[in-house]
């Protein structure tokens, strides 16, 4: 079991220790749960009051806290609790899983693939030919990557991931297990004589650098030219990406949200859970849907918006606040 003192700790925060404790550290804890022997977190004043009920022997804590920590506990004050909170689970963070081989005897490769030093191939995994792979790159079992695809550099991909034919993998990528890049982009047209009619998705996708996907998500390959990611993108579990969008740096899509085809996202944009975005919609930077809401027009910069149709946040609360009050009074 890892453990660290106080000052091991704060050499890696560099904030300052206000009081002391005797406690060798032994895992990070949410306030409520913590025992003596566990550091938790404070990042805003708001929790201050549950602090004195919590048996942690430290936490680390912004600057403007008011309370003091109490005997044999202390506080690593900090200007960031939350980004600390970061670097103290990396220190606990146990070792990934184990590989006994570089590349497991049951992984099939291609003789044309092209596999980086470093690299490191699980059980059942099929490289597909033309393949490129970078140096360092982690692929856990049961992983498809099909031709002409490539990964970028110290990229982990986890196991039940399909990457298809022509797909662009960044570097310093994290795809978490099952997740489904170039998929068939949703694409059908009505025709007499057969139904409905398929219509060829013959793009690709392309992911920047520093990019997270979680697990089930699907980006779906463009129907000409690509779906791309723009880099530092963190996509949440269950999420859909239709065909040919386009997401700008430093996206975020939280949980069972969604793109329909050909959205626009620019750069920094923040999608809530279960929101869903028409197609063909541009969502200028800096913009914010929250978590439910349906998009179905053109969103400006910087701008936030709830609701289903979304509308801007502030009239939003205030038409929900008039209902309730209706509702209230209906019932008098």
């Amino acid at each position: 079991m890892k453990s660290f003192s106080l000052e091991e700790i704060n050499a890696v925060l560099c904030g300052e220790i206000v009081g002391s404790t005797s406690h060798k550290i032994t895992a990070p804890e949410q306030l409520e749960a913590a025992t003596e022997t566990e550091i938790s977190f404070i990042g805003s004043k708001k929790y201050e009051k549950y602090w004195q009920n919590s048996k942690a022997c430290a936490a680390v804590v912004n600057q403007d806290i008011a309370i003091e920590p109490g005997d044999n506990r202390a506080f690593i004050k900090v200007k960031n609790a939350d980004l600390a909170m970061s670097q103290v689970l990396e220190l606990f963070a146990p070792a990934p899983p184990v590989f006994k081989n570089d590349i497991h005897p049951t992984a099939v490769i291609d003789e044309t693939a092209s596999i980086g030093n470093g690299v490191r191939i699980g059980a059942h995994t099929y490289i597909g030919p033309n393949v490129s792979i970078g140096e360092n790159v982690t692929i856990y079992p049961n992983v498809t990557i099909l031709d002409e695809s490539s990964v970028g550099k110290n990229t982990v991909i986890w196991s039940g991931t399909v990457i298809r034919e022509r797909c662009h993998i960044g570097a310093y990528c994290i795809l978490h297990p099952n997740c489904t890049i170039g998929a068939d982009g949703f694409g059908f047209r009505p025709c007499p004589e057969k139904g409905l009619v398929k219509i060829p998705q013959i793009g690709n996708v392309i992911i920047g650098n520093g990019v997270e996907i979680g697990a089930n998500s699907c980006v779906d390959r463009g129907k000409f030219s690509s779906t791309v990611l723009g880099d530092g993108c963190k996509i949440d579990n269950l999420v859909q990406i239709g065909h040919n969008s386009k997401l700008g740096r430093f996206c975020i899509m939280a949980g069972n949200s969604g793109l329909a085809g050909s959205v626009t996202l620019g750069n920094g944009v923040i999608i809530g859970g279960s929101a869903s975005i028409k197609d063909h919609t541009t969502i200028g930077d800096g913009a914010v849907i929250g978590a439910g809401s349906g998009v179905a027009c053109d969103i400006e910069a910087g701008k936030t918006v709830l609701g289903y149709p979304a509308i801007d946040a502030r009239d939003a609360l205030k038409q929900w606040a008039i209902l309730k009050r209706l509702v209230k009074e209906s019932t008098k």
